[in-house]
């Protein structure tokens, strides 16, 4: 009876002191682009010269200071806030959300009540961003006024998630302009020497690496647009 062989031998070609010290000497090159790119790469800005800014409203008040001077610089014809739920709200408390406190916040430094609209999202499993970005879609969309583009104004480097979100959301016959806030928490360009930046940079860099490989859009007009919330609260202004 013939011998059955497991194994088989094969010559496995690996690298010199020499090869090893090219591959270290191209992966340091790598890590340095890679980190000093990496901030201006994920806070895309990016407008579209829209007449209608979405401010993202889980932003902090600094952030929503920015987004103040850019609706006075570009005199925009409609402002709307998004957000959900706020995060470890007291039980006792009424329910407020992000996209409402935003509001208020923007109205209280001389933003005209009537040019702003309060855009509330419910908790939802699903991704919060797009979530909002389909709630703002379907609120201009029974506007009845045709809309060619918008401007969103997100928080540093979330914006180029946000831009790519939205965008899924609106679709290609809308253009989505993106502004992105300037952190004070951290310097961008050494984003990597504090722990501040570093976990901002990275914790984003991860979440738009999986939304551009594994977040699957659902069809439109569909349920699973708005997964994993109550119903959807009507916009307030």
């Amino acid at each position: 009876m013939p011998r059955v062989a497991l194994w088989r031998r094969r010559d496995l070609p690996v690298p010199t002191v020499w090869g090893w010290m090219l591959i270290l000497l191209v992966a340091v090159a790598v890590s340095g682009f890679v980190i000093r790119h990496a901030y201006s790469f994920l806070a895309l800005e990016k407008p579209a010269g829209a007449n209608v800014l979405v401010v993202e409203g889980w932003i902090t008040p600094e952030d929503l200071d920015q987004s103040l001077a850019l609706i006075r610089r570009h005199d925009y014809r409609r402002v709307i806030t998004t957000g959900g739920p706020l995060m470890n709200a007291p039980a006792f408390q009424a329910p407020s959300t992000y996209a409402v406190l935003a509001r208020d916040y923007l109205i209280s430094k001389g933003v005209p009540a009537a040019s702003i609209t309060a855009i509330p999202a419910p908790r939802s499993a699903r991704d919060r961003t797009y979530l909002s970005a389909v709630l703002v879609r379907d609120s201009l969309a029974q506007s009845g006024q045709p809309i060619e583009a918008i401007d969103v104004f997100s928080a540093a480097v979330h914006s180029r998630r946000t831009q790519l979100l939205y965008q899924m959301a609106f679709g290609p016959s809308v253009k989505i302009g993106i502004f992105a806030a300037r952190p004070v928490e951290y310097d961008p360009a050494a984003w990597w020497k504090t722990s501040a930046g570093a976990k901002i940079v990275i914790m984003e860099a991860i979440s738009w690496t999986w939304t551009v490989l594994f977040f699957t859009q659902p069809p439109r007009g569909s349920r699973e647009e708005k997964w994993g919330g109550p119903t959807v609260n009507a916009p307030t202004g």
